[in-house]
């Protein structure tokens, strides 16, 4: 029969795991700002697509959902002083649902959170803001900083297929 001793060493780790409930984490502080930054794992954005829904789903929703004509903003002086978070989610500017005109699919950018429970609501309001990074960018919209990047270089892209140059050249002095 093998027997196993204690050290110290060993005495305070299993303190450590039990006040923690985690096995192997040391209780310096002075480690926390040698090792990799960790993964944020974000809930991803959830897509209703129109075509895979059966006609029966979709009467059901338009008894559920009758078409209603209500007040909305159509520019951005009109919107600017309303309370926040937004609630015009059908404004396309908004950030909780995108909805794709030519196939008729929703996408719910945030499906763990409420509208009311958004940091940032409006695409304008972030744009407003002005010079933060493709990180910030990404959390604020639910992309990647990566997917971020690809949607500047698309659209820096079609500025310059349809003649702004001109605008580009600005944008470049302005960032001098």
């Amino acid at each position: 029969m093998l027997k196993y001793e204690t050290t110290a060493q060993d005495q305070t780790d299993l303190d450590i795991e039990a006040d923690t409930g985690v096995a192997g984490i040391e209780a310096d502080a002075d480690d926390d700002d040698d090792g990799p930054r960790p993964i944020v794992r974000r809930v991803r954005a959830k897509t209703i697509a129109m075509k895979r829904l059966t006609k029966e789903e979709l009467r059901i929703g338009a008894l559920l959902y009758p078409e209603r004509s209500y007040w909305r903003p159509k520019a951005r002086g009109e919107c600017a002083n309303v309370a926040r978070p937004c609630p015009y989610v059908s404004c396309k500017y908004h950030l909780y649902i995108d909805v794709n005109p030519a196939t008729g699919s929703i996408k719910i950018n945030f499906p763990d959170l409420e509208v009311w429970e958004l940091q940032h609501s409006c695409a304008l309001d972030v744009a407003q803001q002005g010079g933060i990074t493709l990180e910030e960018v990404g959390e604020i919209l639910n992309l990647t900083r990566e997917r971020i990047r690809q949607v500047e270089v698309r659209g820096l892209m079609k500025l310059k297929e349809h003649g702004g140059d001109d605008l580009l050249a600005y944008l470049a002095r302005g960032a001098d």
